[in-house]
């Protein structure tokens, strides 16, 4: 019997995954460990396995496609094998007939769905009246006529043909002009398509159609205006941070610390570069020694690593530090697990498996969820001073800044002042979950372990 594959469920948030690129094609004979193809979710990329041995019959969709989890996405069988029957019997099985139009709406870029046998039928799409506005009849050939209905392609204002009839070179030229459409956004008719999509080499997806164009469309003067769909991981982002402003009442307080130790600390690692390798250390950024002290400080303010639903507040016992991280995508958070058992130079060496992992498109779902409390760093970038948003259900977020020179009183009592380094935090807390002065003497305790971080380090 024929194996009907699913598009998994990647995490517990994920809706749908879209499809960035086949590794295999109809015919092909596959194993079970076989990668059949990567999928995409708004954090991360993941390959999917046949999970069965046979040969490919069907691909219900092209790559760039979007598609909802857990619905078919190939068929898997013996050479020759009906997989419309098997796709049939599926549809079936699954019990309404709802469910059988949402695979007709996934699959339409290659099949046609009879709602009356539940059965796959593979059609051209035909030419319609629609495509030849605003022409008669007579003024296309009927070789360009079925060629635009095909392509889904508006046709040209004139043709090259006796009297400006439109003939199949003008549809050859306008196609030259215009980037591959998937064959769903084929399926949707001609329409006006954007220059370049957001589906696998550049094809126009529906998304993209629905979207609208991301090209340059206003000029005034001697600029322009160019507007772009907000999709993908920038608006799942977008719809965070709105929730987040909406749900929760957002308070930052701004402190420094001093950060000469730190950076004592940070040199020396460097100067014994040898010594440091043999223990791990070698690697360690002023970065991960402040998730460090936010490791071990946290334990002793359990309302600052806490989540909020509702009416409940959730403490937790163990610290899984959510560290911000840039990528080409936009802002991923991945998580340390257990961060207040580990040591320096493990918490150092995790931080930065994850971060690359977001980098390069490979982290796990689950390496992307479950943080009690969160870490950005803009420091690096020269910011001395910013609101974090709170990574809900999350009740604070710790924002480190850059370090800055600032004025010190000296001990001797005189009038006199010398200058020291100081590093910055921002800290947001949910004002629903915490106080100002609770939250005020977590960041005091944080600076001053950051401030003695080679007592904190000896202690540990």
């Amino acid at each position: 019997m024929a194996h009907i594959l699913i598009m998994p469920r990647q995490g517990n948030t994920v809706e749908s995954c879209i499809i960035t690129d086949w590794k295999v094609k109809e015919g092909d004979a596959v194993t079970e460990q076989t990668v059949v193809c990567e999928v995409e979710t708004d954090k991360a990329s993941f390959e999917v396995l046949a999970d069965a041995a046979g040969t490919v019959l069907k691909l219900l969709y092209e790559s760039g496609d979007d598609v909802p989890v857990l619905k078919p996405i190939a068929v898997i069988g013996a050479p020759g094998e009906d997989w419309q029957a098997a796709i049939s019997q599926d549809s079936s099985h699954r019990g309404t007939e709802a469910q059988r139009s949402d695979m007709n709406a996934g699959s339409e870029s290659r099949d046609q769905v009879s709602e009356t046998t539940a059965k796959i039928e593979v059609t051209a799409p035909t030419p319609n009246s629609s495509f030849l506005t605003p022409h008669s009849s007579f003024s296309v050939s009927p070789r360009a006529k079925n060629m635009a209905a095909r392509e889904a392609l508006p046709l040209p204002p004139s043709g090259t043909g006796p009297g400006g009839r439109i003939i199949e070179r003008d549809i050859l030229s306008a196609m030259e002009n215009r980037p591959l459409l998937t064959a769903a956004a084929k399926a949707k008719g001609p329409g006006s398509n954007p220059p370049i999509g957001t589906g696998l080499g550049g094809r126009v997806t529906v998304a993209d159609l629905a979207a609208g164009p991301s090209s340059v469309i206003h000029s005034f003067g001697e600029g322009s205006i160019t507007e772009t769909p907000i999709k993908g991981i920038r608006k799942i982002i977008a719809e965070r941070m709105i929730l987040s402003l909406a749900q929760s009442a957002q308070f930052t307080l701004n402190a420094s610390a001093p950060a000469s130790k730190l950076m004592n600390f940070r040199s020396a690692i460097k100067d014994q570069s040898k010594f440091a390798e043999e223990f791990g250390l070698s690697k360690v950024t002023i970065n991960d020694l402040v998730l460090f002290a936010v490791s071990r400080i946290l334990p002793r303010f359990p309302y600052m690593n806490a989540h909020k639903s509702t009416d409940i507040i959730k403490t937790f016992e163990m610290v899984h530090l959510g560290h911000a991280v840039d990528t080409p995508k936009g802002l991923m958070v991945p998580v340390i697990r257990n961060a207040n058992l580990l040591t320096l130079a493990q918490i150092s060496s995790e931080a930065k498996r994850l971060a690359a992992s977001c980098q390069n498109g490979t982290a796990k779902a689950d390496e992307l969820t479950g943080s009690t409390f969160t870490v950005t760093n803009l420091g690096g970038l020269g910011i001395s001073s910013f609101t974090p948003v709170l990574n809900t259900p999350e009740v604070a977020i710790l924002g480190v800044c850059n370090i800055e020179m600032k004025p010190v009183a000296l001990s001797t009592g005189e009038c006199n002042c010398c200058s020291e380094p100081h590093i910055g935090f921002s800290l947001t807390i949910d004002h629903q979950a915490v106080d100002g002065a609770p939250a005020a003497r977590f960041l005091k305790a944080l600076g001053e372990a950051v401030a003695h971080i080679d007592l904190l380090l000896a202690g540990a």
